[in-house]
C-alpha cells in the first residue's frame, strides 16, 4: 500500500494545527490564572537566538499552508505578521485550516516531482515535491510547533505528550 502526497501532508497539518489551537487555549487560561499578561508568553523564547512562541507558532501556521499550496502548484496565502493575543494567533490557525481544507487530494497528489523553488535566507532553495515535503517542509512544521510546545511547557503551562499527539 502506497500513501499519497495528499494524506501525507493535509491530515498531518490539520491534525497539528487543532493540538497548537489546544495549547493557546492551555496558554491563555494559565495566564490568566496566573495573572501574567499574554504578551509575557507569546514573547517568551528557549534561548536569546531563538524566535518566541508567537512567532513559533506563525511559522508552524505558515508551512501548514503553503506546503499543500506549493505542492498543488496553487498561490501561498500571504498573512501579515502581526499577531499580538492568543485570539489573533487561533485566528491565524483557523484561517490556515480553512485554506487547507479547500485543497483536494486532487490537487495534491501526483506532486512528487512538481518543481518546488523557494527562498530562505536569501538563498533560492529548488526541491522536488516529495523531497521538498518529506524533508524539508514536515520536519521544519513540527520544529516550530515543538518549539512552541516547549516555550510553553518551560513558562509552566500544563502540557503533555498526550497533547503534542492530539487524538491520533
Amino acid at each position: 500500500m502506497t500513501i499519497s502526497m495528499y494524506q501525507a501532508s493535509v491530515p498531518a497539518f490539520l491534525s497539528m494545527l487543532k493540538n497548537l489551537t489546544a495549547f493557546l487555549d492551555k496558554a491563555e487560561a494559565f495566564a490568566a490564572e496566573h495573572k501574567i499578561a499574554e504578551d509575557v508568553l507569546l514573547n517568551w523564547r528557549l534561548a536569546p537566538d531563538m524566535f518566541p512562541f508567537s512567532r513559533q507558532v506563525q511559522i508552524a501556521a505558515d508551512f501548514a499552508k503553503g506546503t499543500p499550496a506549493r505542492l498543488a502548484g496553487a498561490e501561498v496565502p500571504n498573512y501579515p505578521d502581526d499577531e499580538k493575543t492568543f485570539a489573533g494567533l487561533k485566528a491565524r490557525i483557523a484561517k490556515t485550516v480553512t485554506f487547507v481544507q479547500g485543497l483536494s487530494a486532487k490537487d495534491i497528489d501526483g506532486s512528487e516531482e512538481r518543481d518546488i523553488t523557494l527562498k530562505v535566507g536569501g538563498q533560492e532553495m529548488h526541491f522536488k515535491g516529495q523531497v521538498y515535503l518529506v524533508h524539508f517542509a514536515l520536519p521544519n512544521f513540527y520544529f516550530h510547533a515543538t518549539a512552541a510546545y516547549a516555550i510553553l511547557r518551560r513558562c509552566g503551562v500544563e502540557l503533555g505528550k498526550r497533547d503534542f499527539l492530539g487524538g491520533i
